[in-house]
């Protein structure tokens, strides 16, 4: 049986997953407008330094009375630390080129392609289990990505603008991935670090492009809607992935296109192609195979193995039992509301979710 701690846990990262999607919703509208007045390389860079340095300023505002410092970073996360700002460089510059030639409504739509991308590299890469349910959803979203990516039917072309938005939403797929690597660290410094570096990062790519510099008052802007719609919306999305996983926290995540179609009518107040209907159609079927997939509960505790080694006493060879602890990661799936039981009276050398 779940207990209640595990039920409200599960509840809240899922509310924690909703959240973030809803505060990321605000970001394609918002940064449609202020495209007309802050170039795409320039708009990435403040998006993620407002999200990285807001963060940095909470997390500085909490933790001084505690007198805690900021976990050093281990060798085993260089790798997933360098390609998640490295992503986090890319996928923005490519969704900002990718925005200025598409309607923010379809652009909106077009970022669930991040749940593809997303299940699919945690499925080829990091082994997580996709279930038919999910299969369908991924199939749904891929149908109306191509039909919202369509210029033309009678020529089979493809947007452009279409086409570099699907780009961003598969390096942030992987990028997911990799952040999904480091959700043991604290959800704030997971932001810290990848709003910091990716925000200097595409700012000296701004620089080197020699993109004309914006003015301060869109500039403040721009990092508002960063720290909003990034940073606050990062942090909740990983809380979530620490209780959840990278697949299924993608999956709960695909409200964000649906409250940011809402969002882009209401401030253009423009109509879309018919195309975008069926579209429109297709990821909400989708959406309902994804979040009524089967929830991944994933938990640590501890597990004490006792093993024999040998010691020399003296000229002698003595055998010698110890016990030593540590604590791992397990998974497990249930259904919707049904309740799970499980025990592990003996998990010595059975470690099926890594150690």
């Amino acid at each position: 049986m779940l207990s209640r701690k595990n039920t409200n846990s599960l509840r809240e990262a899922t509310a924690y997953a909703f959240l973030a999607a809803a505060l990321y919703a605000l970001n394609m509208p918002f940064s449609r407008l202020l495209l007309g007045s802050v170039e795409p390389l320039y708009m990435a860079a403040f998006l993620y330094l407002g999200a990285g340095l807001g963060m940095l300023g909470m997390w500085v505002l909490r933790t001084k009375p505690k007198g805690r410092v900021f976990a050093p970073i281990e060798k085993d996360e260089k790798p997933y630390i360098l390609g998640m700002v490295l992503l986090d460089i890319l996928a923005p510059a490519l969704l900002m080129f990718g925005l200025r030639s598409t309607l923010a409504a379809n652009a909106s739509l077009l970022n669930n392609f991040e749940i593809v991308a997303t299940s699919l590299i945690a499925l080829l890469l990091f082994k997580e289990a996709i279930s038919r349910r999910l299969w369908i959803g991924i199939g749904l979203v891929t149908l109306a990505s191509v039909l919202l990516s369509m210029e033309s039917f009678s020529a089979f072309r493809f947007s452009s603008g279409s086409l570099l938005i699907l780009a961003a939403s598969t390096a942030w797929g992987l990028e997911n991935n990799f952040t999904r690597k480091l959700s043991n660290r604290a959800s704030s410094d997971i932001v810290i670090i990848k709003g910091i570096g990716s925000g200097f990062g595409s700012l000296i790519l701004a620089l080197l492009t020699r993109e004309a510099f914006p003015q301060v008052g869109f500039i403040l802007l721009t990092i508002l809607l960063g720290f909003v719609a990034y940073g606050l919306s990062i942090n909740y999305y990983v809380k979530a992935q620490m209780q959840l996983g990278a697949a299924k926290t993608s999956a709960y995540y695909a409200v964000a296109p649906f409250l940011g179609v809402i969002f882009s009518l209401l401030i253009f107040r423009a109509l879309p192609l018919p195309t975008f209907w069926v579209g429109l159609i297709l990821m909400a079927a989708a959406s309902w195979f994804l979040v009524t997939d089967t929830i991944s509960i994933q938990h640590t505790h501890p597990h004490t193995h006792t093993e024999m080694v040998v010691k020399r006493r003296g000229d002698d060879l003595l055998p010698e039992m110890i016990e030593y602890t540590h604590t791992h990661f397990h998974a497990h799936q249930r259904e919707n509301e049904e309740d799970h039981d499980h025990s592990h009276p003996s998990d010595a050398g059975n470690d099926p979710a890594g150690s």
